[in-house]
């Protein structure tokens, strides 16, 4: 399975916040970060410290969008921000990454698995592909 999280965070987020939300999230659906294939997050957050370390941390790659590519997700969205909008130029970052991100991977429709989800400083989505659109796939 292709399972990809997305994370947006504002100035400054630390590692340990952003891998404790992510471990969160990822535990509301019975997995960890084992199973995970990718970060994804926008270009503005490319010199965050702590969202670079988790990257690192967990040897995973860290693609990013920029706010056009993210904005083309609006409609898939659990959970679109104008505040977001307003920072980023998108309405979201976590959700559109993820899905991004996983499609870029598969060549298939992604899909949400978990919504945004919140911590004082950042925010987490994770976003999959159902193995039976790999499958399917020539």
């Amino acid at each position: 399975m292709t399972l990809v999280a997305g994370l947006g965070c504002r100035r400054g987020c630390s590692l340990d916040e952003l891998r404790e939300l992510l471990r969160e999230t990822l535990a509301e659906v019975g997995l960890d970060e084992s199973n995970l294939t990718a970060l994804a997050s926008a270009t503005l957050k490319a010199d965050e410290d702590g969202l670079v370390a988790l990257a690192t941390a967990l040897d995973l790659p860290l693609a990013l969008f920029t706010p056009q590519q993210l904005a083309t997700c609006e409609k898939r969205l659990g959970e679109p921000s104008e505040t977001v909008r307003a920072a980023t130029g998108s309405a979201s970052v976590a959700e559109a990454a993820a899905l991004l991100q996983a499609e870029a991977q598969s060549g298939a429709p992604a899909r949400l698995l978990v919504g945004k989800r919140r911590s004082d400083q950042a925010t987490c989505a994770l976003a999959f592909i159902p193995v039976e659109l790999i499958q399917e796939q020539p």
